[in-house]
């Protein structure tokens, strides 16, 4: 898991700077551009980093869960945070052109899929007795 979360990660964050350069040499110009499609390109283009960061992070940090309840919310966490990104890049390619008042589906589900996927890891994670983190001598917490 943690190498999949890694691997869509460092893609994900690779493919946020060639859309940056997409939007660098947009032809016309994005100042050109109505205000709506310019919200559109950039706020999507800012989606894309932000679930490349969340798939980064946790292929640095993440712990999988042993077994029971808690592993299957995260296995359904991970699949919803690996999805994301390809949501969000599809958000990015189509909507802007369909304008503010479209069906913006791929960017909302998107969206849902980076909050639901974070909120089940979060789930997976809290409380659990069996794998808390011991402290050393010193108080502080010991990864």
């Amino acid at each position: 898991m943690r190498r999949i979360h890694l691997a869509v990660g460092v893609l994900t964050v690779v493919v946020f700077l060639a859309s940056g350069q997409y939007l660098r040499f947009h032809s016309p110009p994005l100042t050109a551009v109505e205000d709506g499609t310019r919200l559109l390109y950039r706020s999507r283009h800012i989606y894309i980093l932000a679930s490349g960061l969340v798939n980064l992070v946790l292929g640095l940090y993440v712990r999988a869960r042993v077994a029971g309840w808690r592993k299957t919310t995260q296995a359904v966490g991970s699949a919803l945070l690996a999805l994301a990104p390809i949501l969000l890049l599809l958000a990015f390619l189509n909507e802007p052109g369909r304008g503010l008042h479209a069906d913006l589906w791929q960017s909302r589900f998107g969206l849902f899929a980076l909050f639901g996927g974070s909120l089940l890891h979060a789930i997976a994670s809290i409380g659990n007795p069996a794998e808390k983190r011991q402290g050393n001598a010193a108080g502080t917490e010991v990864a």
